[in-house]
Parts: structure tokens; C-alpha cells; sequence
């Protein structure tokens, strides 16, 4: 009697675009910088990876500056706006040597020239680098202020023509109000777009909402505390709330 082995699983999406929240970085301690976050947050990238996934990462700065916070303390808008843009830099440059410490090939690319830290960003060269096996991470946001890296993540996805993008965040999924102020909070599994943005729900701008809307680029919110997330989510497993047309 013969017997059949189990089906290997398909990955679900080939090219993805990781936002990551400079918060989720500070992990639960006070540094900007939590060692052990950072590196739980690399081992999932290099897993993904190592499956033949395609991975881009933009990454925020909200752990170190965040130009809205700037302008509350009397910085000019702008001004806050450009010092929380070369926060991400800093953080880019803690994940790839953390990713190389891993073996996990990987290119920083600004939208703010800085020769000597990362290359500009240029969408073959992002491209190139991505069909060599290497990992991409964006900083610096749209090199513009007034955009954040909600929408530097749906630009950069819509540019690429990625699969998804899967923002990382501390909570696991879209809830209808804050779950951590209101017990009665109730989480969505699936959202259109013209809900999300009619709900004025806060997990990411309406602009990055409006620019997947138009370029069909669906979103994937999920916490990054369970540390095989991103590899079910490649497999299409139904974690965290899926926002899409």
C-alpha cells in the first residue's frame, strides 16, 4: 500500500515590501535600540529569505525622532520632518549589519543622497539587487517632508509592483478602536480600503491607503511578536487583518 507524502506548501507572495515602525525596534526597554528586537526581527527577514522570497524593508524612525513630535516641541515642521528621515537611516544601517551578521546579503538605499553610508535609491539598481538574492532596505522616506514612511512603503511597493505589504506592528491586526484602551475592541480579519479610509482607521495614512487603493497593493497588519509571522503570512496563513480591494 503506497502512501502519498503531504503537499509542500506554496509561497503565496514572491516579492514583499516589510514596513517596519521604528517603535518596534525600541522593543520593551527605553534604549532606541533593543538588541534582542532587532535581532528577532533579522532571523524572520533571513527565514523568509532563505525561502526564495524577494524582501524589501522600509523602516521608520519613531524610536529615536519623529518630525510630528518635532513640530509639537517647536521645531519647524520641515525641519522635523528631514531630522526623522535620517532617523530611519540609522536605523537601515543597525538592520543590514545585523542582516550581514546573519549572512544575509543586503543594500541600503536613501532617498536622501549619502554617498558614503548608502547607495540613492534607483528602482533597476533596487531591482537588480533583488533578482541577485540580496535584501533592500529604503531609508530616508520619500527624501520629502510631509510623507510618511507609510506612503514611502505603498510608493515603493507600487513602484516595484510588490506583492503585499506587510507592516509589523505591536498589535495583532486592525481593531475598530484602540485595543489597548477599550476591552470591548473588535478586530476585522479582512477591510476594503474605502472602509479603512471612511473609518478613518489610524494604522497607516490615508495617503498609503489611497496609493495601495489605486495601484491594487494589498496590506497585511500583523504583530511581529510571534516570531514565525512573516513566514505563515508567506504561506498565506490568516494572521493579522488583510486591508485590500
Amino acid at each position: 500500500m503506497s502512501t502519498r507524502s503531504a503537499a509542500k506548501p506554496e509561497i503565496k507572495y514572491k516579492r514583499i515590501i516589510l514596513k517596519l515602525s521604528g517603535e518596534v525596534l525600541r522593543g520593551r526597554g527605553t534604549e532606541p535600540l533593543d538588541a534582542a528586537t532587532l535581532e528577532q526581527m533579522c532571523s524572520q527577514v533571513k527565514e523568509i529569505h532563505e525561502l526564495g522570497v524577494q524582501v524589501c524593508i522600509v523602516i521608520g524612525g519613531g524610536n529615536i525622532f519623529r518630525g510630528l513630535q518635532g513640530s509639537k516641541r517647536g521645531v519647524d515642521r520641515t525641519t522635523g520632518d528631514y531630522m526623522g528621515m535620517l532617523a530611519t537611516v540609522i536605523n537601515g544601517l543597525a538592520l543590514m549589519d545585523c542582516l550581514e551578521k546573519m549572512g544575509v546579503s543586503t543594500r541600503v538605499q536613501s532617498a536622501i543622497p549619502m554617498n558614503q553610508i548608502a547607495e540613492p535609491f534607483i528602482l533597476r539598481r533596487a531591482i537588480r539587487h533583488l533578482d541577485k538574492g540580496r535584501v533592500v532596505i529604503f531609508v530616508a522616506g520619500t527624501g520629502n517632508p510631509y510623507f510618511s514612511t507609510d506612503t514611502t512603503a505603498a510608493l515603493r511597493a507600487s513602484e516595484l509592483h510588490a506583492d503585499i505589504i506587510m507592516k509589523a506592528t505591536k498589535v495583532d491586526g486592525i481593531y475598530d478602536k484602540d485595543p489597548k484602551k477599550h476591552a470591548d475592541a473588535v478586530k476585522y480579519e479582512n477591510l476594503t480600503f474605502i472602509d479603512a479610509l471612511k473609518q478613518r482607521l489610524t494604522v497607516m495614512d490615508s495617503t498609503a491607503f489611497s496609493l495601495c487603493m489605486d495601484n491594487n497593493v494589498p496590506i497585511l497588519v500583523f504583530d511581529l511578536g510571534d516570531e514565525h509571522a512573516i513566514r505563515k503570512a508567506i504561506f498565506g496563513e490568516k494572521i493579522g487583518t488583510l486591508v485590500k480591494n
